[in-house]
């Protein structure tokens, strides 16, 4: 007999850690106070709360067709503000972050960019109440005959399928495109299957556990399964979630499919009709008064919202005062400016009809002590092990410069400390790391020094 070992992997998931992994919610107690350090939120106390006000109306669906507004200077936390509003909505409330650069396509309009993430943010939870038989196959006999065509082969003519459940035991006759299927999926005795009484469509669920097959060792990829209970015809509901845009494409693509694009191969179009949306949203609002779907508005998350342009603008103001709309997030580092597209200045390069309707939350720049905490944060989240003097150099030059500066030069003295074969990254580390690059300022300086040297557009 072959010697087999098994050889341990010594990567046993991959992992990314990224600017906000760190993030968990808000960091608020019960009273939506703000704690200063919690869920990997450090400081910004104020916005921290004002967002939570603004996640608790979301709960309740009263902020629908509101825009909140995130200003501060760089690297004060308003992405991550976003971001923890997205955790604590939670993972079925649609969360879609972009930036205001990427409605610039050469392919596609802006609005037809901007109001595909629109509907992205919209969720559609449809509730549907089906007559299905369900059970454990405990007999199968599949009838077979000849082909119209060709007389020497077999294809299935019907099936006849004895399932039962811990409740009782039926057998059913199907038809021939059931047999199909119960053939290509491979189906036997010991199988737990799903069969739909309208439909037909058979869906294979797993291997039952009370079979004989689902207590034997042998080697089987199948899911095992209890046995069903109840009666084995019985109604089930069976819950999609999807959102508006994924509703908008299916649509699309049934309307779109013809005779042109069947024999002669017509391409799919970058852009959806009015008229297929229309549709849908109609037939949403009907799914919806009848109670077979309930929808939840999410949260469309907009960086760098400045390099929106005007008719950007003039389209989000619109697209507020529609039935079916999600939370409007824009985040921006700009003072007064000029809004994109005209000549004239506004505040935060926004106009003033759109401010008006806006709720503004205000970052500030950190402090000291939470700077070195979010440092501390971030250390543990790289894993990375950083001496006291070290993290105390970091944070100064956090407050010197910027913490994305400090947090950038984080990563850098771990990467320093591992080629000197240090245990954790020490003051010569970050003292070294800190000579070889520059931050803004020492760039700008640099720069300014060679000027006459520098080439000219």
């Amino acid at each position: 007999m072959a010697e087999i070992k098994e050889v341990p992997s010594k990567i046993s998931r991959f992992e990314r850690v990224g600017a906000h992994t760190h993030i968990k919610g808000l960091g608020l107690d019960k009273n939506l106070k703000a704690i200063k350090v919690k869920d990997g939120m450090v400081g910004q106390e104020k916005a921290r709360e004002a967002a939570g006000l603004v996640v608790e109306m979301i709960k309740e669906g009263k902020l629908s067709g509101k825009t909140v507004i995130l200003a501060g200077p760089p690297g004060t936390g308003k992405t991550a503000i976003a971001v923890a509003i997205s955790r604590e909505l939670g993972p079925n409330v649609p969360f879609i972050q972009m930036s205001g650069s990427e409605i610039y396509s050469s392919e596609r309009k802006k609005t037809e960019v901007l109001i595909e993430a629109i509907r992205k943010c919209i969720g559609v939870e449809i509730h549907e109440m089906r007559k299905v038989y369900e059970g454990e196959v405990a007999g199968i006999d599949i009838r077979t005959t000849s082909h119209p065509y060709n007389p020497y082969q077999k294809v299935p003519e019907s099936v006849r399928i004895t399932l039962k459940t811990t409740k009782q035991e039926k057998t059913i006759e199907a038809g021939a495109s059931i047999a199909q299927q119960i053939i290509q999926q491979g189906i036997t005795e010991g199988h737990v299957i799903q069969i739909d009484a309208e439909t037909g469509r058979v869906a294979n669920l797993g291997l039952s556990m009370e079979s004989a097959k689902g207590k034997t060792y042998d080697v089987d990829t199948s899911q095992k399964i209890p046995r069903p209970t109840g009666d084995v015809l019985k109604e089930k509901e069976f819950v999609y979630s999807l959102t508006l845009a994924d509703l908008d494409e299916l649509n699309a693509r049934q309307r779109s499919g013809g005779f042109f694009s069947l024999f002669f191969g017509g391409s799919e179009s970058k852009e959806i009709d009015t008229e297929v949306r229309m549709a849908v949203d109609q037939q949403v609002k009907e799914w919806v008064d009848s109670g077979k779907a309930f929808i939840h508005p999410g949260v469309l998350f907009i960086d760098d919202s400045h390099l929106l342009d005007l008719e950007a603008f003039s389209f989000l103001g619109r697209a507020l005062e529609s039935e079916l709309v999600p939370i409007i997030i824009l985040a921006t580092n700009r003072g007064v400016t000029t809004i994109r597209g005209t000549d004239v200045k506004s505040p935060m390069g926004f106009p003033l009809d759109l401010l008006d309707r806006s709720v503004i939350i205000a970052t500030h720049e950190y402090d000291a002590e939470s700077i070195r905490e979010i440092l501390s944060i971030r250390a543990r989240e790289e894993k990375v092990t950083i001496e006291n003097d070290a993290l105390e150099r970091l944070t100064n030059i956090g407050a010197k410069s910027s913490l994305r500066y400090a947090v950038q030069l984080l990563s850098l003295s771990a990467q320093n400390a591992i080629a000197m074969k240090h245990k954790s990254v020490t003051l010569e580390d970050v003292e070294r790391v800190d000579a070889l690059f520059m931050d803004v300022g020492e760039a700008s300086e640099h720069l300014r020094k060679y000027e006459e040297k520098l080439m000219y557009h």
